[in-house]
């Protein structure tokens, strides 16, 4: 399965991301979509699995949960908005990585692109960084993957271009 991840929209959707996930089997969003129109639009897109984030309203809130997780090609896979980053993982979060860790765990929030093995833990951790034009970041950025038979293979990390 190809998978199309991004974060930290905003209410901005670079139409790029149309041309770089055409060929992903599904789409997964991190939180701070910044409206609804955003994941309407992706929805419409491709199949999208999606949390809120800090600043999403109301509808994000009620069409979306806070935390998801799922299987995919036999990889756990759990998403969430504020996760922290390897080894500092945030209040909220913690327990649930410490108790019953996934094999990948996805978080947005930073705005920092990363990708990095939790060797503590033993899961991968993404963060696509930010796809919106707002915030401290310099470069859109996305992440597209596959996961096939328990395993992740070509990763990829795509710049969208500058911010603003």
């Amino acid at each position: 399965m190809k998978i199309g991840l991004l974060s930290d929209t905003h209410g901005h959707l670079d139409d790029k991301v149309f041309t770089y996930f055409k060929d992903c089997d599904e789409i997964w969003h991190a939180g701070d979509i910044g409206n609804i129109e955003v994941t309407d639009k992706l929805k419409a897109f491709k199949p999208l699995k999606c949390v809120y984030g800090n600043i999403d309203g109301g509808d994000a809130r009620k069409e979306f949960p806070e935390n998801l997780r799922f299987d995919c090609e036999g990889m756990n896979v759990l998403i969430t908005h504020i996760g922290g980053k390897p080894y500092v993982y945030t209040k909220n979060i913690r327990e649930e990585l410490n108790d019953n860790p996934p094999d990948i765990f996805v978080c947005g929030h930073s705005h920092i692109l990363k990708v990095q093995y939790d060797k503590r833990l033993n899961f991968l951790y993404l963060n696509p960084g930010a796809a919106g034009i707002h915030g401290f970041h310099k470069v859109k950025t996305l992440l597209r993957f596959e996961i096939t038979a328990g395993s992740i293979k070509d990763m990829e990390v795509i710049e969208l271009g500058k911010r603003a």
